[in-house]
């Protein structure tokens, strides 16, 4: 196998957002362009310089809301002119910033506008997660939810909780435990002003809340809503022409050594989390310890003890205890965890916008949610068979 890393030969050069809400009743080809146009700019550069566009996970994408506009779409709005485009479902939400990192590598784009959109909330209207999870009770179920909906498992909810239950039964992993991340990240959206949900949370409350799906309660879940990250990724040769200097990629991972299915993982204490965590590790000279600062994905509270135990921050079963009832994690804590609210408290952006946050961090944006001054900071995506990491440095 070839030890080259082409991951290095792009950076982050700017990043930009939209407006971030509750059924802001917008398009999301208006988030879009609005995040879009705020990177370009974030960037020192102008729509003529962008030679590439990614996203994920691209157009036609069938759950109302989860997909944003097409790269074709946003390309035609922002009048660009590309040598290479990519949007797809393959590869798990950060497929468009490495899809775009390889691109940037092999010469294909210089220059690579990586966007993110959802629009989940307004889509979601009234009827709540239900309306866009759930069909009609005489409605055909195709794909993999066909063989989950004669249980009335339709959620993701329902799938996690079960990867949660057994991690509990094994390791002792307790419900104070997955309050530990809801209230953390609670905490530091109080001190973002984009996040969706700011106001304070005690674990006393994490605990009055209704269940939704054992061990999961409400605030175990994350928060659906509307709104665009994106990201200027550009060769490496160009990272100090900027506005101030790009962010170096020291690797990442984006293995899948599995059967990618909800309900066959061999281990139902892991998910793919461990396979990207594997491949991000075995490629770069780094380790857990020299990390500042993780983003880890919390669609559901569980997830980030997954990606602290896959990571290796923490030994397998051990990622409750390792919280130190929040000390650890907390933004002056060792290390910190979601600086910007996650998707419990900030919104769900899939993922994207904690690497929107990783960026924010290293160029210490912060703000009141600043935490130090890391110079690297671990990225894992994904939940159940979907994962990507990464680990971003200051060059």
């Amino acid at each position: 196998m070839s030890d080259r890393r082409p991951e290095r030969d792009a950076v982050v050069r700017g990043i930009g957002a939209s407006r971030i809400g509750r059924r802001l009743g917008r398009s999301e080809l208006d988030l879009t362009l609005e995040a879009c146009q705020a990177a370009i700019a974030d960037a020192g550069l102008t729509r003529d310089d962008i030679d590439g566009l990614a996203t994920f996970p691209g157009g036609g994408f069938d759950t109302p809301g989860l997909a944003g506009p097409g790269a074709l779409e946003v390309e035609a709005a922002l009048a660009l002119e590309t040598n290479w485009t990519y949007g797809g479902p393959e590869g798990g939400q950060l497929g468009g910033f490495f899809s775009a990192c390889l691109a940037v590598a092999t010469g294909l784009a210089r220059h690579v506008l990586v966007y993110r959109t959802v629009g989940e909330a307004t889509a979601q209207g009234s009827a709540g997660r239900g309306g866009t999870v759930v069909s009609g009770a005489n409605a055909p179920v195709s794909g993999f939810r066909r063989w989950l909906a004669p249980f009335d498992a339709h959620s993701p909810a329902n799938w996690i909780a079960l990867y949660a239950q057994r991690h509990m039964y094994e390791f002792g992993t307790t419900r104070e435990h997955l309050g530990t991340i809801a209230v953390n990240n609670r905490r530091n959206a109080g001190r973002n002003p984009a996040a969706v949900y700011r106001a304070p949370m005690t674990l006393e409350d994490y605990f009055g809340a209704r269940m939704i799906s054992t061990p999961f309660g409400m605030f175990d879940c994350d928060v659906p809503c509307d709104g665009s990250v994106a990201f200027i990724v550009s060769h490496v040769d160009t990272a100090d022409d900027g506005p101030r200097p790009a962010l170096g990629i020291e690797s990442f991972g984006w293995a899948m050594r599995h059967r990618p299915l909800w309900d066959q993982w061999p281990d139902m204490t892991e998910m793919a989390a461990w396979d990207a965590a594997a491949h991000l590790w075995e490629r770069s000279e780094l380790r857990p310890a020299d990390v500042d600062q993780v983003q880890l994905y919390d669609g559901f509270s569980f997830l980030p003890l997954v990606w602290l135990e896959a990571l290796g921050f923490c030994d397998k079963g051990q990622a409750g205890p390792f919280l130190d009832g929040g000390r650890r994690i907390a933004l002056d804590g060792e290390l910190p965890l979601n600086t910007g609210g996650g998707q419990l408290s900030a919104g769900r952006l899939h993922g994207c916008g904690l690497l929107y946050e990783a960026c924010v961090q290293l160029w210490e944006l912060g703000g009141d949610r600043q935490a130090g001054a890391p110079r690297t900071v671990a990225v894992g995506v994904g939940g159940g068979p979907t994962a990507g990491a990464t680990v971003l440095v200051r060059r």
